[in-house]
């Protein structure tokens, strides 16, 4: 075998065992809590982080922080509407997740840290045998939950009454830019708008800037806004 013809084989054998690790699947805890809460899922060994959503003036429209264990439950988790000027910060203690400014307790969690109960609003939340939270109920409501084979977050679906709303994300082909998705919200037979997301990764496929579209389509004509997110990620 001459020289070349090595280095040709040597690349290629390389380049097989780069492609070889698959990404890391996302945990129950993570996907749920992003369903839950409206931010994006991360994968691995997160530590902390922050996702900032800015508007198309460079505002900042909402942020979501929090701090994982090593198990990866959320031991803090910070929630701010700008827009809607609402929040609350909730801190991880026994079996509950207090408000971290008044320790009224505001979730009851099940096994070592998935949601439970919100006892204020009387929702529960049911999980499968792998932990994800596949449904929740309420007095007058009903919600399911579904995720793709690594435990992407693929939507989820709430029945009201005779009200219906859907909301079906479909992520990248590509497996480590899951995050790269579009979404699309229905009310009953009306579709309500569309949300398309594309962004950058860290070696961890995980992101840390992205562009999103939102367009209102509930409206005529419908209205189109652009934000970008910019993320903050600590790994243990």
């Amino acid at each position: 075998m001459n020289k070349h013809a090595l280095m040709v084989l040597l690349a290629a054998l390389l380049t097989g065992c780069d492609n070889t690790a698959a990404p890391l699947s996302f945990t129950p805890e993570m996907a749920s809590f992003s369903n839950e809460f409206d931010f994006d899922p991360l994968r691995g060994p997160v530590k902390d982080f922050s996702q900032t959503l800015f508007n198309d003036k460079g505002e900042v429209a909402k942020r979501v922080s929090g701090t994982l264990s090593t198990e990866g439950c959320f031991d803090s988790l910070e929630l701010h509407d700008l827009e809607a000027n609402t929040g609350i910060a909730l801190v991880l203690d026994a079996n509950y997740y207090l408000d971290a400014q008044t320790q009224q307790k505001k979730l009851r969690l099940q096994g070592k840290c998935q949601l439970a109960e919100l006892p204020a609003s009387g929702i529960s939340w049911d999980t499968d045998d792998n932990g994800f939270i596949v449904s929740a109920h309420g007095k007058d409501m009903e919600v399911s939950y579904r995720y793709d084979a690594e435990g992407y977050p693929l939507g989820k679906t709430t029945v009201s009454g005779e009200q219906q709303l859907s909301i079906t994300a479909t992520p990248a082909a590509d497996k480590r830019k899951k995050l790269d998705y579009t979404s699309v919200s229905q009310l009953n037979d009306k579709r309500l708008g569309k949300v398309k997301q594309t962004c950058d990764y860290d070696r961890h496929d995980n992101p840390v800037a992205c562009e999103l579209v939102v367009v209102d389509e509930s409206v005529k004509p419908a209205v189109s806004r652009k934000y970008t997110i910019k993320n903050t990620i600590e790994y243990y």
